[in-house]
């Protein structure tokens, strides 16, 4: 069973860029100030989000596991 991760989008850093959005297409979308943001992180696999928040050029996303808190990324 896959385990279930919280994402989240620092917008004090996020330039709006859309890489995540690129490679984790269900799991982010753009806001009206056309930052990304976590939109459902059930949405893709847990490699695409972990691979969406590698490719953040400012590293704007923080990737947890839900149920224990450990941090998966950065």
């Amino acid at each position: 069973m896959a385990r279930k991760i919280s994402v989240s989008v620092d917008h004090d850093i996020c330039v709006g860029n859309a890489m995540c959005i690129t490679i984790a297409t269900k799991a982010f979308d753009l806001n009206a100030e056309r930052q990304a943001q976590s939109a459902n992180p059930d949405g893709d696999t847990e490699e695409l989000i972990l691979e969406a928040a590698e490719n953040c050029p400012v590293a704007a996303i923080t990737v947890t596991d839900a149920d224990t808190g450990e941090q998966l990324f950065p």
